[in-house]
């Protein structure tokens, strides 16, 4: 029993681990926005660009990703992100920083980022949810 209790507190210590962190520009407001073009990284073997097209695509949004070149017209904000894996007898996201521009100036609107040094992590849709999730409320 002891050994069961120090177990799941172990657990519960190691799933705490991850923080997320995001910034919002003085008087942005993402709410307004209904266009957004994802920026998609040549080294991008993961996928992140589609998981941030499917959160933003559930929030309501128009949605896409490609290279810059292929942007379409009428986008309101152009989304970047970087991200950081790491192997522990497995590979895994272990940040993930994604920045919204405005797609006319270029000023920045927002920026998050989540961090999970765990051997337990979130897949990367749920690290991207949790980013949004933080830069709409």
């Amino acid at each position: 029993m002891k050994v069961s209790a120090i177990l799941l507190a172990f657990a519960f210590v190691l799933a705490s681990c991850s923080s997320v962190d995001t910034h919002l520009a003085p008087k942005a407001d993402l709410s307004h926005l209904k266009r957004f073009y994802v920026e998609h990284r040549l080294t991008d073997d993961h996928h992140i660009d589609d998981a941030i097209v499917a959160e933003l695509q559930a929030r309501g949004r128009e949605a896409s990703a490609g290279p810059l070149t292929m942007m379409p017209d009428g986008v309101e904000a152009i989304v970047t992100y970087e991200d950081t894996w790491t192997w522990d007898f497995r590979s895994y996201l272990l940040r993930l920083k994604i920045d919204v521009r405005h797609a006319n100036t270029d000023k920045p609107l927002a920026s998050g980022s989540y961090e999970q040094p765990t051997p337990v992590p979130k897949s990367p849709p749920a690290v991207v949810h949790k980013i949004f999730a933080s830069m709409f409320k």
